[in-house]
């Protein structure tokens, strides 16, 4: 029996009773509890509908709705169905959801207005309904080594590429985080991050195969995510660190310490968030994944939360990661054990998707291993450190400088509540170091040479910001991860030169190349 259906699980009398969905109601406050009976009652008839509409296993359906109960019953019934939902985020502009729809090529596209009705009507208690009867469960049953999804890359090194995630390693990915954190009789895992990411949609499925409950909240808002975690006695949480600062700003009530574990991952967590996480108590843990990977890849293990570990955490059970040098991204042998981020284990995507007439694209070696792009390094402990996502690494003068540690240089300096470092085109140097930065409640007079000052005692010459602008807030992406792909367009016009001449610190920064 494929343990990735909802229906399956409400056979089971024990489960049937659970709750499985929380979600807020038509007024303030109102919450409507959805037990997994009450959830499978919904997508059983859901599933009717999709198969008179020609859907069947393997099929191709995709889905742009935001966070709703409607989109989470969608989700469970291609589930169900055996189906391979295609997530598109509702927030793209028409043509940008155009083009991956003409890529995608699937059979049937789910709207938001065709799911509205899906669900309770708006205010009405829910009632216990009985576990859907054998006629209207989908035949045949899916098949435990198809796909799930086609879910698509965020777009940061060009084109977006459909990364084909087969059932497996969704199984995999929540076995493996689920023997990192535990699981817990009381568990309610809050989702605010996007479904149409591999981030939400694990959510997702973990609490599925946990029998556990999703604690929905329709978009991420601090005031709605807090009160959510009190009112709805959620235990565990999935952030980007954008989305944690925001929280920690609004919480002085101490709200996430009710948590037993809030997982930080999708960006590099700022140090000083960390230390503010462990000052206040809230059991940060941090994580590295990617869609290629169906989520995470690394995971620290839930520790006292005042306690505070480097790195991204250790591979997941199952998950093993090394680093290879690689010179041409300008990291040669020896290079501090740096290198590119590697990955093997059972939650690796099939290929990239090619159409439907081509299997696949295969990314995976024939040892299987996944180059990911990512650098990073490991520690003795065995913990990875991430140095650069893919495409962020700026090369300055023949020099490799890491955007995460210039912001955490700038974000300790006072004054400073968040930056941005990325690279802009020079015509001498290659690259010139730029950083967006957001001030604080107390600013120095004079930003720009407080800030030239404060990075030049942190930084060696070549590291330091060249080019600064000051902003009221940084880019995101719509996953809520800063837009560092779109930060040197967005920001061409406001950045100045952070000292009147470059010569001195160009001099230094090229050196080796003289």
């Amino acid at each position: 029996m494929d343990t990735l259906s909802v229906l399956d699980a409400a056979r089971d009398p024990t489960v049937a009773r659970r709750p499985a969905l929380i979600a807020p109601g038509a007024g303030p406050g109102d919450v409507l509890t959805y037990t997994y009976a009450d959830l499978a009652a919904i997508v059983a008839p859901l599933c009717a509908r999709l198969a008179a509409a020609g859907v069947g296993p393997g099929a191709r359906v995709a889905l742009t709705a935001p966070n709703a109960v409607g989109t989470v019953a969608a989700i469970h019934a291609l589930l169900a169905m055996g189906a391979v939902l295609v997530p598109i985020h509702p927030r793209l502009t028409p043509p940008e959801a155009a083009a991956l729809l003409e890529d995608a090529a699937p059979s049937l596209v789910l709207h938001d207005t065709a799911l509205a009705g899906i669900g309770l009507a708006p205010g009405e208690a829910p009632a216990p309904l009985a576990p859907p009867t054998p006629s209207v469960v989908p035949a045949p049953a899916p098949d435990p080594d198809g796909d799930l999804a086609i879910v698509y890359t965020s777009g940061t090194t060009g084109r977006p590429k459909g990364a084909v995630i087969p059932r497996r390693a969704f199984a995999a990915s929540a076995a493996a985080s689920a023997a990192v954190l535990g699981v817990r009789d009381d568990d309610r895992w809050l989702l605010c991050m996007p479904l149409c990411h591999v981030g939400g949609l694990s959510i997702v499925t973990r609490c599925l195969l946990a029998r556990r409950a999703v604690v929905l909240v329709p978009r991420f808002d601090p005031a709605a995510v807090l009160a959510s975690i009190a009112r709805d006695r959620a235990t565990l949480l999935s952030v980007v660190p954008t989305m944690l600062t925001a929280l920690l700003d609004a919480d002085p009530d101490g709200v996430l310490t009710r948590l037993r574990a809030v997982v930080v991952g999708g960006a590099a967590a700022p140090e000083r968030l960390l230390a503010e996480c462990a000052r206040r108590g809230v059991p940060a843990l941090t994580t590295y994944g990617l869609t290629e990977a169906c989520s995470q890849v690394t995971l620290q293990p839930p520790r006292d939360p005042r306690a505070r570990e480097p790195g991204s955490g250790r591979p997941l059970p199952g998950t093993e990661i090394r680093v290879v040098a690689s010179p041409a991204d300008g990291v040669p042998d020896g290079a501090d054990g740096a290198g590119r981020i590697q990955v093997r284990g059972p939650t690796l995507l099939r290929g990239y998707w090619r159409g439907p007439s081509r299997p696949p694209e295969s990314v995976v070696d024939a040892s299987g291993w996944f180059d990911t792009g990512d650098l990073g390094e490991i520690d003795p402990a065995g913990r990875l450190h991430v140095l650069a996502r893919r495409t962020d690494l700026i090369v300055t003068g023949g020099e490799n400088v890491y955007p995460a540690e210039v912001e955490q240089a700038l974000e300790a300096s006072p004054g400073v509540a968040r930056a941005l470092v990325f690279g802009v085109p020079d015509d001498r140097w290659g690259q010139l170091v730029a950083a967006a930065v957001v001030l604080g409640a107390a600013p120095p007079a004079d930003p720009l040479a407080a800030l030239a000052e404060a990075t030049a005692a942190r930084l060696a010459p070549h590291k330091r910001p060249r080019r600064l602008c000051l902003v009221d807030h940084l880019p995101l992406t719509p996953a809520g991860k800063p837009d560092r792909a779109g930060a040197a367009a967005r920001f061409a016009r406001s950045l100045q030169p952070v000292v009147a001449g470059l010569e001195q610190g160009g001099r230094e920064v090229g050196r080796k190349h003289q």
